[in-house]
């Protein structure tokens, strides 16, 4: 942690627009730029040079203005198919926008908003999803706005694993009927490593490390028979939009891998019933 610590400070001399503070953990450290993209080009830069770090996931900076909490808001401009235009107005307005402007071009619609910063993390990869990559999104900084209310986080789950070892063909090929694996047979794994993410809200515990019990008609070779779907591979950018607030992203120079805070189910269960009372 001082090596990092001490790597952080040395960006600043070159990166005005960082700002690097200690936070109450000792081992930790807040770090704020100009958005989701200035943070990960840092971490991707660091995880080059060999450091090894978590991250947590992005948080907006408020201000204080004549005694009221305000936000960052954002000016969005979006170019989209004029069949995805439904989708987008339907997740722009679970996320606090603001219509400012549609305009019809051609076989395409322009739209403006102004929305909160926070109301955009999560969102870059379901838009493109949602027009299916012919999506054009662009944002700036418009000013700031009394706080707009709370903001739906992540809509689904993660498939959570339970139990440590090395994720097998049988274990994976039950775990991909609950949703979608990050990983492949043979991938070590441990447990509270997010391994998959469940359409439906709320995390699932899954075991990918079963194996197929032998008998004298069954044998491990059948295993090869099992079809595994692909997995979803993440991006730096991509994992960081993912992670939920109870999550952090592991970033080594080989990998990159998504975790619970907490890697014990049950004391992950406590803290959540403590947390709703």
């Amino acid at each position: 942690s001082r090596q990092i610590r001490e790597r952080l400070h040395k960006e600043l001399l070159k990166d005005v627009s960082l700002r690097v503070t200690d936070s109450e953990n000792s081992d930790a450290y807040n770090v704020a730029g100009r958005g989701e993209m200035h943070l990960s080009i840092l971490i991707e830069t660091m995880r080059r040079e060999g450091y090894e770090l978590s991250v947590s996931t992005p948080r907006v900076l408020f201000k204080e203005i004549d005694g009221v909490r305000c936000e960052p808001i954002e000016r969005l401009l979006i170019d989209v198919p004029d069949n995805c235009v439904g989708s987008v107005m339907e997740k722009m307005g679970v996320r606090k926008a603001e219509l400012v402007h549609m305009q019809p071009v051609g076989s395409r619609t322009r739209i403006e908003f102004l929305i909160p910063s926070r109301g955009l993390f999560g969102y870059r990869s379901e838009f493109m999803t949602d027009t299916k990559g012919e999506g054009v999104l662009n944002t700036v900084f418009d000013s700031y706005r009394p706080y707009m209310g709370e903001i739906p986080t992540r809509t689904v789950g993660s498939l959570v694993a339970f139990e440590s070892g090395t994720a097998m063909a049988y274990g994976l090929f039950n775990a991909q009927e609950r949703g979608t694996l990050f990983i492949d047979a043979g991938v070590p794994v441990y447990e509270g490593m997010v391994v998959g993410v469940s359409p439906k809200a709320g995390d699932i515990n899954v075991n990918v490390c079963k194996k197929k019990q032998l008998t004298n008609t069954r044998s491990s070779s059948a295993d090869e028979a099992l079809r595994l779907t692909p997995p979803r591979i993440l991006s730096l950018e991509q994992a960081l939009d993912f992670i939920d607030t109870d999550e952090l992203l592991e970033v080594t120079p080989t990998n990159l891998r998504i975790r619970k805070k907490i890697l014990d189910p049950t004391l992950r269960k406590r803290a959540m019933i403590n947390k709703k009372a």
